[in-house]
This record gives structure tokens, C-alpha cells and sequence, in this order.
């Protein structure tokens, strides 16, 4: 089983997207980013990666194809697929279990959306038992400040997600959120690496540069 995290190191792409950039939606050189994947591959085998739109679309993934299903979640039970979810802050919530895998993308909008707790649900229906969380690297409840508007209507639903900034502004903090969320849901071992993509320069970041290009979370049943 494979529950991992790729930083930007290591890759062939160039000036914001240095180097080892995995999206192919971000503006980098399309062979650089097909480069970068492929040496992927090569150590995890084939890899499914998903357009993501910030919805809470799952797609169960029979066989890895070329063409990117528009989804924030996918599942499969099928050993030897490994599923990718990107991310440059957003969470990249890895789901573990002897019967089932998942990579989930949860963003301020997933998280109110309830992507991690439908992913949760159909991997059960799946068969999925002790299921496992791994809560990669995302950015934290100092970095990712918001309106006091914004701020008031996420902590409505997730009272846990209240953080300040170090300027003591209205902030987010989503996987303190997500954890809460989890344990809620049962799930009885949850990692959170509680690495911050906006204090990390090994790691994009777009609410740090912008302009950069995506890490991603690799799971394989």
C-alpha cells in the first residue's frame, strides 16, 4: 500500500513551475509536466489524475486512462492503480484501507461541500473497513487569511476552523477542520503532517507566488 506526498523537488520544469511540477493546467511547458509524471510512474506505476473543480464529484477508477475525469475525489479497489490528487495549499486528504484507496481534494469549498464525508461513505459501501487518514501538506491557520465574512460563515459549520493570522486577522484553519471532520466520521487513525505549503519553499504554494505549479498525493491499494 502507498499513502505518499511529491514536493516540487526533483522534476524538469522551469522558472515558477521549478521543477517537478504536476499540473498540466497551470501554464508550464506541456512535455515538461508529461516528463515529470512519467518519472512518477516509474517508481508507483500508472497514475490516474483528475481535473478538479472544487465540487464533490467521486469517480471510481476501474483502469487508469489519458483522459482526466472531471472529479474531486476518486476511489478505487482495484491493487496496482495509484490515484493522484493536486494540490498548491488545498488539502490532500489520502484514504486508506485493505479494500480501498482514495485521494480527496479539500479546499475551503470541499470541506463546506462535504467531499471528505461522501468519499468516506462510498468507500464503506465499497466494503472498506479501518479506514486510514493522511492529512498532507496544506496551508495553515496563520497563512490563509480571509474575510471576517468568509471566516464567520465557514466556522458557522466548522467552529474548529477559526485561526487568526500572526497579524491577528480573520484566518482558516481547514485541517484542524478536517481532522474534526474525520474523527466525527470514526475514522480512528488520522496523520496530519501539519506542513504549511506557504512556510515551505519545497513546496508550491498559490496563495504564495501566484503563478506556480502543483505537488500532488499519491494512494495505491
Amino acid at each position: 500500500m502507498l499513502a505518499t506526498f511529491t514536493n516540487r523537488l526533483g522534476g524538469l520544469s522551469q522558472g515558477p513551475y521549478s521543477s517537478l511540477n504536476l499540473g498540466d493546467h497551470v501554464g508550464d511547458q506541456p512535455l515538461d509536466v508529461l516528463a515529470n509524471r512519467e518519472s512518477l510512474e516509474k517508481l508507483h506505476g500508472p497514475i490516474q489524475f483528475m481535473n478538479q473543480v472544487h465540487g464533490s464529484r467521486i469517480v471510481i477508477i476501474e483502469s487508469v486512462t489519458d483522459e482526466a475525469p472531471t472529479a474531486d475525489a476518486l476511489v478505487t479497489g482495484i491493487p496496482g492503480i495509484t490515484l493522484a490528487v493536486m494540490v498548491a495549499d488545498c488539502i490532500p486528504l489520502l484514504l486508506t484501507s485493505r479494500e480501498a484507496v482514495a485521494a480527496v481534494h479539500v479546499g475551503r469549498r470541499g470541506l463546506v461541500n462535504g467531499i471528505a464525508m461522501k468519499t468516506l461513505e462510498l468507500m464503506r459501501e465499497m466494503g472498506a473497513q479501518d479506514i486510514c487518514a493522511t492529512i498532507g501538506p496544506a496551508i495553515c491557520g496563520r497563512c490563509y487569511e480571509v474575510s471576517s465574512q468568509l471566516h464567520d460563515e465557514v466556522i458557522a459549520q466548522f467552529p474548529l476552523a477559526s485561526a487568526k493570522t500572526i497579524s491577528d486577522t480573520p484566518a482558516l484553519d481547514l485541517p484542524k477542520a478536517l481532522m474534526a471532520v474525520l474523527q466525527g466520521a470514526g475514522v480512528e487513525v488520522i496523520t496530519n503532517q501539519e506542513i504549511c505549503t506557504v512556510e515551505n519553499q519545497d513546496l508550491f504554494s498559490y496563495r504564495r507566488d501566484g503563478v506556480t505549479g502543483r505537488q500532488a498525493g499519491l494512494v495505491c491499494l
